[in-house]
């Protein structure tokens, strides 16, 4: 897909955009442009102020749907970029702005909770209502979403739904495309869609999924509906086991979800990984972490079907508060993120993670290839200070794999992203792929896994480019995300 490209000048760019929303309703500071330019594919770079792609021309912040379709109207007109964003917490460069003059449409302000409907259990809101904000207010009425990625504390609602974002209860409650009942959404066009919220339809496809996962490459979400549930915290159970192998734990939690227990944490971590995490009592061996929650007799019942899985095979039982207090602190906010780049000025050191998801019969072929491939082809692997890899998200048919890697950096902060981040994320999505897994689990294609694609998607991807084509015909949202942007 080719990129737009605009007879207007930046400056009248800013003057036209600055009349549809106000000059409260736009930003041209130049620290906050370039800030805008990237995501947390970036982190290293930013972190010491090195912004070398397009800086954006403006931030829009439109507070209605009318004002999202005028700036989208505008944009599509006259062959602007747009790179929709809420919460900022992307990974994969998808919010990275890669055309000049582009347009970032910056949602957060349209951040009401519209209606809880304690009948048909379900929330709507607006696309930048925060996670965490809407979370602690259900909590007050005995209510969940079940949503709670790791960046429940800045994550915002458009962009958990265009990214597919998944969370750490997700084997309970399902991952966001789980939870959407229906949506409202913003073509290039200017054209207001609705999907209405019904609890199922067999009228055709399931056209949420046209916007759910689009990565802002088709549309901009504005409002969503997405599903609630009674909060039990009293009845959580908190389980944590030692076992010899990482293929020990992730046979275990086979066993557990294709049995039909649905424990909300389900995640083993290898030796390495676990380290990290529970460096207190690992032991050098791998980890398995559970919880079982829900009403009583459901909690009772996951528990029990917990407890026999292990009794069949050698473990360690580990103090159920250390888990409890590790599961407490595992999100990350503002203060983690501002204590990283401190870290990062100060120990040029830096960890990352990438995520697919494969069949359960490949999981242990996947973890021990990519391993070995990382051990014996990456030139650099003397730098790495850790690999391991976790599982946290499992299904009846398999499960993923968060692959982690923490790493020395003995470079200019400019090549950080082409001798470590790249190759090491590079192989592991070619190992994925070779095996037959996906490249992503959850944190989607963004700019940086664009040049799988087509492998990914195989015979399907002309669907893909038709989609582009249909709904995007000018090719103004979004370039370079999900599919490959040519030269």
């Amino acid at each position: 897909m080719s990129a737009s490209r605009s007879a207007l000048s930046r400056d009248e760019i800013v003057t036209r955009v600055t009349a549809l929303l106000g000059a409260d309703g736009v930003d041209t500071d130049p620290r906050e442009l370039e800030l805008a330019s990237v995501d947390r594919f970036k982190k290293y770079q930013s972190v010491h102020g090195i912004f070398d792609g397009p800086i954006p021309a403006i931030i829009a912040y439109p507070r209605t749907t009318e004002e999202v379709a005028a700036v989208l109207r505008f944009a599509n007109d006259n062959l602007i970029n747009v790179v929709p964003r809420t919460g900022r917490t992307a990974t994969e460069g998808g919010l990275e702005t890669v055309v000049e003059d582009t347009i970032v449409l910056d949602g957060s302000r349209m951040d009401s909770v519209l209606d809880v409907n304690e009948t048909d259990m379900t929330v709507t809101v607006q696309c930048g209502v925060p996670l965490q904000r809407l979370e602690d207010e259900l909590r007050e009425r005995g209510l969940t979403t079940g949503h709670s990625p790791q960046s429940k504390p800045l994550a915002q609602y458009g962009g958990l739904v265009a990214t597919r974002s998944i969370g750490q209860f997700s084997t309970l409650y399902g991952a966001i495309e789980d939870m959407v009942v229906g949506l409202e959404a913003v073509f290039p066009d200017g054209t207001v869609t609705r999907i209405k919220n019904v609890p199922r339809r067999a009228a055709g496809p399931d056209i949420r999924h046209i916007i759910i996962g689009n990565e802002g490459a088709l549309c901009v979400i504005t409002e969503v509906t997405v599903k609630i549930f009674p909060y039990h915290p009293e009845s959580t159970r908190f389980f944590g086991f030692l076992v010899d192998e990482f293929e020990v734990g992730v046979e275990a939690l086979r066993e557990l979800v294709t049995a039909g227990y649905r424990p909300s944490v389900c995640r083993v971590y290898s030796p390495e990984d676990a380290n990290q995490h529970f460096s207190h009592f690992s032991e050098g061996k791998s980890v398995v972490v559970l919880t079982a929650e829900g009403p009583e007799p459901l909690a009772a019942a996951t528990a029990t079907g917990i407890e026999a899985v292990f009794a069949e095979r050698p473990h360690q039982r580990v103090d159920s508060a250390h888990i409890e207090t590790w599961f407490q602190g595992l999100n990350w906010g503002q203060d983690k993120i501002d204590a990283e780049k401190e870290a990062m000025l100060r120990d040029s050191h830096l960890g990352y993670t990438t995520e697919v998801s494969i069949n359960w019969s490949g999981v242990s072929s996947l973890y021990h290839a990519v391993i070995d491939r990382i051990r014996s082809e990456y030139p650099r692997a003397d730098h790495l200070t850790m690999l391991g890899a976790h599982s946290s998200h499992s299904y009846q048919t398999g499960t993923n794999l968060y692959f982690v890697y923490d790493y020395d950096i003995d470079c200019e902060p400019r090549q950080e992203i082409d001798l470590y981040h790249v190759p090491l994320n590079a192989i592991i999505v070619e190992e994925a792929l070779r095996l037959g897994g996906s490249m992503v689990h959850h944190h989607g294609i963004g700019k940086y896994r664009t040049p799988w694609t087509r492998q990914e998607h195989g015979s399907a991807y002309p669907m893909l480019e038709r989609l582009k084509q249909a709904f995007d015909p000018n090719g103004v949202m979004n370039a370079g995300t999900i599919l490959p942007l040519e030269a």
